[in-house]
């Protein structure tokens, strides 16, 4: 037992009756099943009617003229490909019919080769639309995979957000159980460190950019929540921000979160004494030419004697995250407290 093949549901539409009836019997030998119209009215009510997979229609017809009636065919829901047909020596009209939506004309005469060349005009709009209709199922397919990946990534953001929030909780209450102080800082320090990545996921995860992150809008966020853990008693230092908006890449921003958590922590610790205040900033701006510079800045004591205070944790972690910028942080001489730059590609 063999498939057949579906008929192609052509509309003919031509005032001539005796190529009309040409037309149904030679195409309908190669499996078209043709319908004729008169005029262009008759062809348009048939098409309103009527489901059909491709349509010819003639130029010179009683009442409207073809490149009247094309207009109202282009303009139905799901209008068929259209091919026209027009006289030998009518090229004008037939590019204007190209310009009106036609998929294809055909030179239309008495002889054999008319109803040849029609088929091929029809066969080859046919092949363009299917094409079409692929190409367009395609990239709705495409689509909806990017929309399910970036729904399960922006889930997994939440995710590690949530959870980084949750060893950041489980932090707070040991801090509870401290009583020494060295111990305190270094953990209020990790908390900190901890915050700052989760902060970045948070904010991926509200975003409608999976790929880059609004590095202004971060650094708000990450100068909040180091004002509340870092600095929250009186006559603490005072964090000040003043950022261009910009967008780096996740991982740009997970580093430049952390170099900013700790240059801001180490300012906390050594830039001000007890009660004193101050200001620390926190500045980014475009450095030109595909830059940008980070500052962090305060107007305390400076580098002293230039060598590292504490453990130098901070210092190693600054040189990784820098590193991993393929930059590195240099500090201001000039500057009569601690100024630490970071120049970084965008």
């Amino acid at each position: 037992m063999t498939d057949t093949k579906p008929a192609v549901r052509l509309l003919y539409i031509d005032d001539d009756a005796g190529l009309s009836r040409l037309v149904q019997k030679e195409l309908g030998r190669h499996g078209y099943e043709v319908t004729c119209a008169p005029d262009g009215d008759a062809g348009l009510e048939k098409l309103e009617q009527g489901d059909f997979d491709v349509c010819a229609l003639d130029h010179y017809m009683p009442g409207r003229d073809g490149l009247d009636v094309l207009p109202d065919i282009m303009a139905m829901p799901e209008p068929p490909p259209v091919v026209y047909v027009t006289g030998a020596q009518e090229g004008r009209i037939a590019v204007a019919a190209l310009r009106a939506g036609a998929a294809d004309y055909v030179i239309k005469d008495v002889s054999e080769d008319f109803t040849s060349l029609l088929r091929s005009a029809l066969e080859d709009a046919l092949l363009r639309r299917r094409l079409q209709r692929e190409n367009d199922e395609a990239q709705e397919e495409v689509r909806l995979a990017r929309d399910r990946a970036e729904a399960m990534l922006r889930e997994v953001n939440h995710r590690v957000g949530n959870s980084l929030q949750l060893v950041s909780t489980f932090m707070s209450l040991q801090l509870r159980h401290l009583a020494d102080e060295g111990a305190r800082s270094a953990v209020k320090e990790a908390q900190a460190r901890i915050e700052a990545v989760a902060h970045v996921h948070r904010r991926l995860y509200t975003s409608g950019d999976m790929s880059t992150v609004a590095m202004d809008e971060y650094l708000a966020g990450l100068i909040d929540e180091l004002s509340k853990s870092l600095g929250p008693d009186e006559g603490s230092p005072t964090l000040s921000l003043e950022a261009e908006p910009m967008r780096v890449s996740t991982d740009q921003a997970v580093s430049l979160g952390v170099v900013v958590t700790e240059l801001v922590t180490n300012a906390v610790k050594y830039a001000y004494g007890p009660g004193q205040g101050g200001e620390i900033r926190v500045i980014l701006k475009s450095g030109g030419e595909g830059r940008a510079l980070l500052t962090v800045e305060d107007d305390g004591p400076g580098m002293g004697d230039g060598k590292p205070k504490g453990t130098g944790l901070g210092g190693k972690i600054i040189g990784a995250m820098a590193s991993g910028l393929r930059s590195a942080v240099e500090i201001d001489p000039e500057h009569r407290g601690v100024r630490a730059r970071l120049a970084f590609d965008l």
